[in-house]
């Protein structure tokens, strides 16, 4: 029989109130945003609006949604993922955003780009050739052109008319995927981004791009208007990659970042516990927050026993408890917390939390996906 998970600490400050920008959201816990290419044609329907509101019914403080595809040819990967333009997409969204709103919830959608990621054959606009700023799929693996100077200001245009989109269908903010080998995180990582122009260069020359992209979506909706940015230190391609190998480094990559408008870090690890670098023990999250004095969002494994990778290889995790979360929050470490799977398979994940009900948590299986709604 598995062992249930225990609390010795009481959860209540993971349920106290946090203002980002002026929006106030009621707790600490976001539901992460996760891929479930369940939009045909890229317009998201009445069943993914209903989808999100189980998650605020189950007690999310703000769901950030799947990523969505911005206004570029090459944007997506899957022609089921949901897109942030066109009529019918909006559409869909202005539906995802009120059912969200009349459940009580706060939603902000993430805007994404996959860039060399995209598998061309299988993507929408097949005949469009993948973007990427050096064409690397990953160091020594060149499969594209470069991209222009003039499709990076398409590139850059896309993501501030979604957000402006964003904006006017309602939605509570944006978040923008620069994480996980994407394109914004390829134009920041040396492995993939050997321009010798003003986007490449250094780590601090490397984030024009996304800092560009920042400036852009200010100058669309203000600066009243609550604007995450999402990133890693790991890639798809690489597991073990740093951005940043060093707190000095990290510090220079944040400082554009944080000066062209950016609200929050989203700090993306596959496992929240684990120190960044030597000598201390403090998380992505936990150095960002330190060396830009932004709010921070954590992530990687919350509430489960095994990081997100062995699901590929058909393995479950356990749920756990949240001590070791509950005491760096406590320390001030963090301000939010997203979690992922383990709201995936259970949309009551926060009720239960928060009502001690630990009993009641699931494991994350196969069995559980199957009955996912």
């Amino acid at each position: 029989m598995t062992e249930k998970p225990v609390m010795a600490g009481k959860p209540d400050g993971l349920f106290s109130p946090f203002i980002l920008n002026g929006l106030e959201i009621p707790n600490r816990i976001a539901m992460a945003p996760m891929t479930r290419s369940h939009s045909p044609g890229g317009v998201p329907g009445q069943d993914v609006a209903a989808y999100y509101k189980r998650r605020v019914a189950g007690g999310c403080g703000l769901i950030i949604t799947e990523g969505t595809t911005v206004d570029h040819e090459v944007a997506s990967n899957d022609p089921k993922v949901p897109q942030f333009h066109g009529r019918d997409a909006l559409e869909g969204w202005r539906g995802v955003v009120e059912g969200v709103h009349e459940a009580g919830g706060l939603i902000m959608p993430q805007l994404w780009h996959v860039g060399i990621m995209r598998r061309q054959e299988q993507a929408v606009n097949p005949e469009y050739q993948s973007a990427a700023p050096s064409g690397l799929f990953k160091p020594g693996k060149r499969v594209a052109d470069p991209m222009s100077d003039a499709e990076i200001s398409k590139v850059i245009d896309a993501f501030a008319r979604g957000a402006a989109e964003a904006r006017k269908l309602g939605f509570d903010g944006v978040e923008i995927h620069g994480a996980h080998g994407y394109l914004i995180d390829q134009f920041f990582w040396e492995g993939t981004n050997e321009r010798d122009d003003v986007y490449g260069g250094d780590a601090v020359g490397r984030t024009r791009f996304a800092a560009g992209i920042v400036s852009a979506i200010r100058r669309e909706v203000g600066d009243d208007y609550p604007l995450i940015l999402r990133f890693s230190q790991w890639k798809q391609q690489d597991f073990a990659a740093k951005l940043a190998p060093s707190p000095e480094s990290l510090e220079a990559f944040l400082a554009p970042l944080s000066a062209a408008g950016v609200d929050m870090f989203h700090c993306s690890t596959r496992r929240f516990w684990e120190p960044e670098f030597d000598g201390s023990s403090l998380n992505l999250a936990g150095w960002t927050k330190k060396l830009s004095g932004k709010p921070t969002m954590t992530v990687g494994s919350v509430g489960l026993d095994n990081e997100f990778v062995a699901g590929y290889r058909g393995e479950g995790a356990q749920a756990t408890g949240l001590d070791t979360l509950l005491e760096r929050f406590e320390q001030g470490e963090f301000d939010m917390v997203a979690v992922g799977r383990a709201i995936l398979v259970d949309a009551e994940w926060p009720n239960k939390i928060r009502n001690e009900r630990f009993d009641e948590l699931r494991n994350f299986t196969t069995e559980a996906l199957a009955t996912l709604s």
